[in-house]
C-alpha cells in the first residue's frame, strides 16, 4: 500500500559482494511486496558486455530448500565523449618568393619553413577509454609536387603510433 525506504547493508559473503535488505519483520502471510532497487556499481571497465546480479529471497522464519532466486543480467555500456584539439605553430606563414625547393638536399632549410602541428585528444568522460585509434590524413603531395614534407611524428602519454612511409623520405 505505502512506500517505504529500505535499509540495505553491503557485506562480503564467501568472497562475493552481497547487499542484504530487510523487507519487513513480521510479515503477514500472503503479503505481496514490490521492490525497486537502484544500484550504483563502479569499476566496470573490465567487466565485459554485461554484469549479472543474483537476487534471492530468504526467510528467517520458515526454512525452505527452494528459496526463490532469480538472475538479472544488465548490459554494460561505456560512455565517453572524445574531443580532438589541434594547433599549428606558427599559425600561418608565407614562403618568400625567392625560395626554391632543393631536390636531393639533406638540409632542413632547403625543404621549407618548419611548421609543427600539435593534436590533443581529450576524454571528456564520464567513462574511461582504451584502445582508441586516431587516424590523421595529412595531404603531403599536390599532384607530383611536395606540399608538406613530413619530417617527424612524436607522441606523449604512453600512446603508440604507426608512421606512413612518406615520413622523411630524404632522411633530412
Amino acid at each position: 500500500q505505502g512506500q517505504e525506504k529500505l535499509s540495505c547493508n553491503p557485506r562480503k559473503e564467501n568472497g562475493t559482494q552481497v547487499v542484504l535488505c530487510e523487507l519487513g519483520n513480521p510479515m503477514k502471510a500472503g503479503a505481496r511486496i514490490t521492490v525497486d532497487m537502484e544500484l550504483s556499481v563502479s569499476g566496470l571497465e573490465d567487466m565485459g558486455d554485461a554484469i549479472t546480479f543474483h537476487l534471492q529471497l530468504r526467510s528467517k522464519n520458515s526454512p525452505s530448500p527452494t528459496n526463490a532466486s532469480v538472475s538479472v543480467t544488465v548490459p554494460v555500456e561505456a560512455e565517453a565523449e572524445m574531443e580532438l584539439r589541434g594547433n599549428s605553430l606558427p599559425a600561418s606563414m608565407v614562403l618568400p618568393t625567392s625560395w626554391h625547393w632543393v631536390e636531393g638536399s639533406r638540409r632542413l632549410e632547403d625543404h621549407g619553413i618548419k611548421v609543427e602541428h600539435v593534436y590533443e585528444l581529450h576524454n571528456k568522460g564520464p567513462g574511461t577509454v582504451s584502445g582508441v585509434t586516431l587516424s590523421l590524413a595529412i595531404p603531403h603531395l599536390l599532384g607530383d609536387h611536395v606540399l608538406l614534407y613530413l619530417l617527424d611524428l612524436g607522441t606523449e602519454g604512453g600512446m603508440n603510433c604507426s608512421r606512413h612511409p612518406a615520413f622523411n623520405p630524404a632522411q633530412v
